[in-house]
């Protein structure tokens, strides 16, 4: 089911949205601000998973010895499964 809504863009918001309906990334504005609240609501998601990630990372250095920079990055990629 869809809904009809009436929503405020800049103009520079709107120009874009049209460029990429332009190049054919998307078949038109809606589909491209449809999108975007899609990327919003998953990207929450995975914010708060790498939030979580960061804070158990935090705690652990906290109660361990030193530890040198590029281990604990290393770490906090592959706790959030960005590891190459």
């Amino acid at each position: 089911m869809t809904v009809k809504t009436s929503i405020s863009l800049t103009d520079e918001q709107d120009a874009y949205a049209r460029s990429l309906v332009e190049k054919g990334r998307y078949p038109s504005v809606s589909a491209v601000l449809q999108r975007g609240l899609e990327m919003l609501r998953h990207g929450n998601e995975v914010h708060d998973a790498e939030i979580g990630a960061l804070q158990a990372l935090i705690d652990q250095r906290r109660s361990s010895p030193f530890v040198p920079l590029e281990d604990t990055a290393d770490d906090f990629l592959a706790a959030v499964g960005r590891a190459d």
